[in-house]
């Protein structure tokens, strides 16, 4: 009985006693869509010495947090979460189901939903609800990126669905917010698990980090080739910034994957957002459209960038970048600071 199935619920992914930041960009849609049905919003927080995040959970919009506080739920693994996930939505009912799109919130979303025979929405950019069919709305591009597909699940509970890092905002923490700390127990022990943790390898490669850059300068196909792409490093290294580009231009070889911004690659909010040659399509805009500043240069003035961009400059990238590159390096020479605050 579906009716039997109320509450929006966040998964609450923590690494090393601290809780990703996805997971209270999550807090803040959830707490939108609960208000929206008038229903608690819910944390579901799982580990091993991590009672103590329940509050900041709470600070950042949650009325309830369920907390499964277990030696085997030291490290991450599919078998021990899982089970620990579906007692709990066994137990509490809950409509929809929330989690972030990270390596580990696709595995556990995808294990969670098939033994509850439920739907998952993966990688969704967008969330809304329709109330009076108590229906989640899960919207990502599809067929390419070039269009966005809004899927439901109408049959089945809960409603689940990974959503990208970066794409929702998170509330501003309100120390005074109050919440209920519910304690669960679960009989597991480290010899009925099927996988070990033995040894935990964090990656030490030197990578751009994208996702934490202030300004990117992101160049497309619309710069023309490899040599006429390098005026993109330039305009970079004379502000400081990150170099990014779209799916075209990784796929073309100018670019390693980690830089690519889009549904494929990164969604990331940086200050200042540059996007040089690049037309717009769904699949790029979804990776860059929550920038608080975007500067487009692009010689088609119907390109579809200039929708999200806060300035839009209609004219050849390959005539505009060396004047820019050229005016800031003399500003830098001036002895002139880059301020991004």
């Amino acid at each position: 009985m579906m009716d039997e199935y109320r509450g929006v619920w966040v998964f609450i992914e923590q690494n090393d006693g601290k809780i990703e930041e996805v997971s209270l960009e999550l807090l803040g849609a959830g707490r939108k869509l609960a208000d929206k049905l008038e229903v608690p919003l819910s944390g579901v927080l799982l580990g091993y010495g991590i009672k103590s995040l329940s509050r900041e959970v709470i600070t950042y919009g949650a009325d309830l947090v369920y907390v499964i506080d277990h030696e085997v739920m030291k490290d991450y693994r599919t078998e021990s979460y899982m089970k620990a996930v579906i007692k709990l939505a066994e137990k509490y009912k809950p409509e929809i189901f929330l989690y972030g799109a990270t390596s580990n919130g696709k595995d556990l979303a995808s294990a969670v939903a098939t033994d509850l025979s439920t739907g998952l929405t993966a990688d969704t950019t967008m969330l809304d609800v329709e109330v009076e069919k108590r229906l989640l709305e899960a919207s990502r591009p599809a067929f390419g990126g070039n269009i966005m597909a809004t899927i439901l699940c109408k049959k089945h509970r809960p409603q689940m669905a990974t959503v990208r890092p970066k794409v929702m905002k998170a509330m501003e923490p309100d120390p005074n917010r109050q919440g209920e700390i519910i304690e669960e127990s679960i009989t597991l022990r480290e010899d009925d698990m099927r996988t070990k943790v033995i040894e935990i390898v964090k990656d030490v490669t030197k990578k751009v980090n994208l996702a934490e850059a202030h300004v990117v300068v992101a160049g497309g196909k619309g710069m023309g080739d490899i040599q006429n792409f390098q005026m993109i490093h330039e305009l970079a290294d004379a502000i400081g910034a990150t170099v990014g580009g779209t799916r075209d231009v990784v796929e073309a070889g100018w670019l390693p994957h980690e830089q690519q911004v889009g549904q494929t690659g990164e969604t990331i909010t940086p200050k200042i957002y540059f996007a040089i040659g690049i037309s717009g399509a769904i699949q790029h805009v979804v990776g860059m459209k929550n920038s608080e500043l975007i500067i487009a240069i692009n010689k088609d003035p119907e390109a579809p960038i200039f929708d999200v961009a806060t300035y839009g400059i209609v004219g050849d990238a390959l005539d505009i970048v060396p004047k820019l590159i050229e005016k800031f390096k003399e500003a830098s020479e001036r002895g002139g600071e880059m301020s991004y605050v």
